[in-house]
């Protein structure tokens, strides 16, 4: 799947999705063709999530044409159901890559209910150091149907 040389093996995004696989990953939420759904350890907004490729690639561009479409057809419907579940406004897509550089998706949805200031300004303007850690009792009431969700369009694996 990867077609670049200069593949990183050992990131943060390599652990989680070893640990997806062994079904360890404490914010695992489905298994989809592409990769795995886990919830932002930080949830700096009401159901922030990350799609971990599987097999990590370095970036989307390094994938095979077929993977690069697979990927973005999973990161769109999960958006989709995030939309339904969150009640939010839009999602944000981001895949940056420059601290982890291997590709992950982050999903951001965003609400017009934010505080004015942050509304239009991209999400790293948040407060990120008091934004409430991952919570598996408490975030349970948005995770549980984002994994229905994407069950029920049969996207998971």
């Amino acid at each position: 799947m990867v077609t670049a040389a200069h593949d990183m093996t050992d990131t943060q995004i390599h652990r989680w999705v070893a640990l997806a696989q062994r079904g360890e990953h404490p914010r695992l939420i489905a298994h989809l063709a592409s990769g795995w759904v886990v919830a932002g350890e930080q949830q700096v907004v009401r159901g922030y999530c990350l799609l971990l490729p599987d097999p990590v690639g370095v970036h989307l561009n390094a994938l095979t044409p077929t993977h690069q479409a697979r990927f973005l057809y999973d990161m769109a419907a999960l958006g989709d159901v995030l939309l339904e579940v969150t009640g939010a406004a839009r999602i944000n897509y981001e895949m940056l890559g420059n601290l982890e550089p291997a590709l992950h998706a982050h999903l951001f949805p965003r609400y017009d209910s934010e505080p004015a200031d942050l509304r239009t300004r991209p999400i790293w303007y948040s407060g990120w150091a008091q934004a409430p850690l991952f919570d598996t009792s408490t975030d349970a009431a948005w995770v549980r149907p984002v994994a229905e969700g994407l069950q029920a369009r049969g996207l998971v694996v």
